[in-house]
């Protein structure tokens, strides 16, 4: 495993780090355990029921997972064949963010090449301040503050950069050497709400929908179907993602308060999403208005189909929509867009900004850093 320090500091709101991670899928899992267990991860203990459930449908449904999982016992000298404790959920992610995307296809790049940009915005407070309000622990970090790169090259199957929050067998964003990119919004933030546990079930957890799709999948077909036949769950945070691929297909993948599930598209042409339902709000010309308890969801997406409306767009003018849409440096909101990624689908990369704090009022940023989905190819 190779390890850099790749943005910020100490001092810095965010210290970023790069993970590198080769070999088979066990030898990747052992290797993710490892750095998990250094951040203070422990195995969560489970129903075994539920345990044995989970572990088949890993090994029916998402192979590189299931055999990561061993990976994770060889560290812990457990039995991979146990029951009784989870060996993934590696970190934890609170309830809480607003993000905005949009996706560009091919024939709407001024050079051909299909790209999304998107903000992660999230809260720059610890998780003790997030879900109950108190004091935050001494030593207690931002939960936000501590991103992983993680690039995957397995020896069999895809290789991929994902960048996480703080669950590194999930991700926020990803791309993979196809060229599939997926990313992760808050559904429905009028209705979001702190969990009542985080105890694992059968099937995806939010975070890890985005790594299932780059480790399982190469087109937005073959997402559709993997997600559709797919079991989900959240804890009390409903998301819907972004997919796109190296082809020009694009959709948006959400699921109603009924379980139903949806899949938005706008073929050839941008598709922007924000934090609400988008089946439940088809029309970009004809939102509500945006309250305190909205976050802006329905201005942001009205501002970045504003910007789509040109027959072109440049990468510049993509990444001056993000821009445009980012939370700003105002002391009385404890959030900000803590990084802000554009995916080339075409040359199966991912270039990101990272938050680093604010300074006279205005937030400050990296330069722009650049990853490929296979680590030693151009990005």
């Amino acid at each position: 495993m190779d390890i850099a320090q790749i943005a910020g500091s100490r001092d810095d709101f965010q210290l970023v780090h790069h993970l590198t991670l080769r070999g088979s899928q066990v030898e990747i899992g052992r290797q993710l355990a490892e750095r998990a267990r250094s951040l203070g991860w422990a195995p969560q203990p489970i129903d075994p029921t539920v345990g044995r459930a989970r572990r088949t449908w890993f090994e029916r449904h998402w192979p590189q997972h299931h055999a990561r999982l061993d990976g994770a016992a060889q560290v812990l000298g457990l039995d991979p064949d146990q029951d009784e404790l989870a060996l993934d959920g590696l970190g934890y992610v609170p309830a809480g963010s607003g993000c905005s995307a949009l996706w560009c296809p091919p024939a709407r790049a001024t050079d051909g090449h299909g790209r999304t940009g998107r903000n992660y915005d999230f809260f720059t407070m610890t998780a003790t301040e997030i879900m109950g309000g108190a004091e935050p622990a001494p030593g207690e970090l931002p939960m936000a503050s501590r991103p992983h790169v993680i690039s995957t090259v397995p020896d069999e199957g895809l290789a991929s950069t994902v960048i996480t929050m703080s669950d590194l067998d999930g991700c926020m964003d990803g791309v993979n050497e196809a060229g599939l990119a997926v990313m992760l919004l808050i559904a429905d933030v009028t209705d979001a709400a702190p969990p009542e546990q985080f105890a694992p079930q059968v099937g995806l957890s939010s975070v890890q929908a985005p790594r299932f799709l780059v480790d399982t999948c190469e087109t937005v077909e073959q997402a559709k179907q993997a997600l559709l036949g797919a079991k989900h769950y959240d804890h009390g945070m409903g998301l819907h993602y972004l997919v796109a691929d190296a082809h020009g297909g694009a959709f948006v993948w959400e699921r109603g308060k009924d379980g139903s599930e949806h899949i938005i598209e706008n073929p050839g042409e941008p598709l922007a999403v924000t934090n609400h339902l988008l089946h439940r709000n088809p029309d970009p010309a004809n939102l509500p208005e945006d309250t305190p308890a909205t976050f802006g969801t329905f201005g942001r997406l009205c501002a970045l189909h504003e910007c789509a409306k040109a027959a072109t767009m440049s990468p510049a003018e993509l990444r001056e929509s993000l821009l445009r849409v980012a939370t700003g440096a105002d002391p009385a909101e404890p959030w900000r867009t803590t990084w802000s990624t554009v995916f080339d689908t075409h040359e199966r990369t991912l270039a990101t900004r990272f938050y680093l704090g604010d300074s006279a009022g205005v937030p400050r940023y990296t330069e722009e850093l650049t990853f490929s989905a296979r680590p030693g190819t151009p990005a």
